[in-house]
């Protein structure tokens, strides 16, 4: 909305500086809304009326320093020109205040207005009145609200202004925003009231967590009973870190278990007390670096003797990378071969990272996203990892809040998307500074965070809270080890969310499938059509779906079948050939029978089919694309989890909320439908557990599989009887066309 008077600041600058392009004050859009563009040009209008001779955005030393030694103060008496009065009511104006008539006068209206801003900023008992100090001055020519915005904290603009009023007369000290939420400039000022409060001199204190700073917090520990400018400082860095306390000078019990939960979710010693671990955890990212961490990430293969050094040093997790681009640069940054084994072998246990380059923000897009999850869950699959392990996602850069906003959120969303269409093999996580952490979790695009709390310096990272779901925190560089077993790593706090795997599928001897190519399309479906025409399959007339529309179906999904033939070590054609096979037969009495499922379980005809003879009430069918029963469903995940091939908890076969359940996952999710395909198969090989007929285990599918294994579990898949025995038979050479066409891809 339109302000009048900011209009009129904007037009007294383009008509009082019209040769703007010549004086470098740009000429302004008479728009009524205020923005950095506005405040730079008052900037260097200012400047300009000081005989300042090059001008800037900025209001810098120099600006400050002419104005502190040309005027000293400014007031009525000190005001040197009515242009120079009127850029004053003009920035008033344009940060919310009363400037009067833009009329270079600095009369009551102006002093009111700055009086309201001394207040407002907390530093009216040291500039007490209507003269406008040059702090204050600098404070109003920027973009920095003094009243709570945007659901700012009150307690949060308390603290805030106590900064102010406490502090602006030291010498590196500026006029901090009172706007209630935490800031870059708000964490920066805290840093220097803590040296100022260990009576550092100016020029000494320079807001930087350095040595002096860190020796003279180890001599401020604080506890039950203690009071004091130490406990406010100590109550406003929990305030600034959402801890539920008051900004107070009393340490009281109340605080006291405040701080050990505080302290129980950092990992560190939950003792109540304001030691130095909980002063460095509140007033830098990367908190107290000479804590060991549990955790650690690197670029180097960890090889017996580095995995020894590992070990003996405490740590348990360790994150590697994926996929290296570079064929040159780094040359072990990507998992190598064995790797997996050696961390196996010590005892340690691995979380994937995912990272190319994601440096700056022009990497981040939907596209991009598509592309990563899948290079990252099938270089996943690859080296080992089994479903079901996270894959941490990076934003490897200082993202400002808008590069979240518009490129990385829309990156990380598409990331989840795909995954989801590959059947959601891998959880998803986020490397990155704490604010992309929290935002990309909080959207639901990832269910823990690694962070990049080692670049202090970040944005994302200055003013922002620890993400709730954190799992590593990054706190420092070091190099462990000697000789052989000398390793250089990223030290982590691990907080338990995530304890990676510690156990890998080996390297496979055989290549692993991968996506279809659409070049091979025709012919495959002409081969395809023309073996199930040359069977007569399927017969009939009832069938609701031609062959091509269900090779279709079954190619649409390719890639949740490639995922799942990777993730679980099968040939893609034999999840392929069930399928294609089953919605092949998908008939009309299929669509009577799943009519009566919903209207059993919705309760429309809650008694169908009792009392009548011969009828079976619907409580289940076989569903979806595949032609998967809701019971057939739970018994073959339910063996897949106990086998630890798949996250989750069993449910009761015999259960009609369980079956519902399932089934209309199965019947409406043809992801979930042709994900479940896999887990029939390896329950089909390993003795269909549960079922009243049981078979005798035969080897789980493998990429080795021989005709005979092939066939068996083919026939498996239908059950037992003649028909199931001829339908395995059939289907073996269409299985052979899907090997041949998957085999072409792979080799190529």
């Amino acid at each position: 909305m339109a302000d009048e008077m900011v209009i009129r600041a904007q037009r007294f600058i383009n008509v009082t500086y019209g040769n703007g392009a010549t004086l470098g004050i740009p000429k302004l859009e008479e728009n009524g809304r205020t923005g950095w563009v506005v405040m730079y040009a008052l900037t260097r209008a200012l400047q300009y009326e000081m005989g300042i001779s090059v001008l800037s955005n900025n209001f810098g030393p120099g600006t400050l320093s002419a104005l502190q030694e040309k005027y000293g103060k400014l007031d009525e008496t000190t005001i040197p020109s009515a242009n120079f009065c009127r850029i004053i009511q003009s920035a008033l104006y344009c940060k919310g205040y009363d400037g009067g008539d833009i009329d270079g006068k600095y009369n009551s209206r102006v002093k009111a207005a700055v009086a309201k801003l001394n207040d407002n900023m907390g530093v009216g008992v040291t500039y007490p009145g209507s003269v406008l100090w040059p702090k204050v001055v600098k404070g109003l020519f920027n973009m920095d609200a003094y009243v709570t915005v945007n659901n700012g904290s009150n307690t949060v603009r308390s603290i805030q202004q106590w900064l102010n009023g406490r502090y602006i007369l030291r010498k590196d000290f500026y006029v901090i925003p009172c706007d209630g939420h935490h800031s870059r400039d708000v964490a920066k000022s805290m840093l220097f009231a803590v040296q100022y409060e260990l009576g550092m001199a100016d020029g000494v204190a320079n807001g930087a967590f350095g040595p002096g700073t860190r020796a003279g917090l180890k001599n401020h520990t604080l506890s039950t009973g203690s009071s004091g400018v130490w406990v406010q400082l100590f109550t406003a860095a929990m305030v600034l870190n959402k801890r539920p306390v008051s900004f107070s000078s009393s340490f009281t019990s109340s605080l006291a278990s405040n701080v050990s939960t505080f302290q129980a979710f950092m990992k560190l010693a939950a003792n109540g007390q304001a030691d130095f671990p909980t002063w460095a955890s509140l007033l830098v990212s990367y908190g107290d670096q000479t804590r060991q961490g549990e955790s650690c990430d690197g670029i180097t293969k960890i090889t017996p003797a580095r995995a020894q050094t590992l070990k003996a040093a405490g740590y348990k997790y360790v994150g590697r990378y994926l996929y290296n681009p570079s064929t040159t640069s780094l040359p072990e940054k990507e998992i190598q071969p064995g790797e997996l084994a050696t961390i196996k072998e010590y005892g340690l246990r691995c979380f994937p990272i995912y990272q190319t380059w994601a440096r700056s923000v022009d990497y981040y897009s939907v596209a991009q996203g598509v592309t990563d999850c899948l290079t990252a869950a099938f270089k996943a699959e690859e080296h080992g990892f089994k479903h079901g392990a996270r894959i941490y996602f990076a934003v490897d850069y200082d993202a400002v809040d808008e590069d979240v906003t518009t490129y990385i959120l829309p990156y990380f969303r598409s990331i989840t998307e795909q995954m989801g269409k590959l059947g959601s093999p891998y959880k998803i996580g986020v490397y990155g500074p704490r604010n992309a952490c929290s935002r990309i979790s909080a959207e639901g695009h990832a269910d823990a965070s690694f962070v990049s709390n080692m670049s202090s310096g970040f944005s994302g990272n200055l003013g922002y809270a620890m993400p709730e779901n954190w799992a590593f925190d990054q706190i420092v560089t070091k190099t462990i080890g000697s000789g052989d077993g000398q390793i250089e790593i990223d030290n982590n706090i691990a907080s338990g969310r995530d304890i990676g795997q510690g156990d890998f599928h080996p390297s496979p001897a055989q290549k692993l499938d991968t996506g279809f190519h659409l070049s091979l399309w025709s012919a495959l479906l002409k081969e395809v059509d023309d073996y199930m025409e040359s069977i007569g399959k399927p017969g009939g007339t009832a069938r609701i779906y031609t062959r091509q529309e269900c090779l279709e179906g079954i190619m649409m999904h390719d890639a949740t079948i490639t995922s799942a033939s990777r993730g679980y070590r099968m040939r893609k054609a034999l999840i392929q050939t069930s399928a294609f096979w089953e919605y092949c037969h998908y008939s009309t009495l299929d669509v009577v029978q799943d009519a009566g499922v919903a209207l059993y379980h919705s309760g429309v005809i809650p008694d169908w089919g009792q009392g009548l003879p011969g009828v079976v009430r619907l409580v289940d069918s076989s569903t979806g694309i595949a032609k998967i029963s809701g019971r057939t469903c739970i018994l073959a995940r339910n063996n897949s989890i106990r086998a630890g091939l798949l996250d989750g908890e069993t449910l009761n076969s015999a259960a009609d909320n369980d079956r519902w359940a399932m089934w209309q996952k199965l019947n409406q999710d043809n992801v979930f439908n042709l994900s479940t395909v896999p887990h029939l198969h390896i329950w089909g090989a390993d003795g269909k557990q549960g079922d009243a007929r049981e078979e005798t285990p035969i080897r789980r599918p493998a990429l080795d599989y021989t005709d005979t294994e092939t066939y068996e579990v083919l026939r498996r898949y239908q059950g037992w009887g003649t028909e199931a025995e001829a339908h395995a038979l059939e289907r073996m050479p269409l299985y052979a066309i899907f090997e041949k066409y998957n085999r072409i891809v792979r080799e190529a």
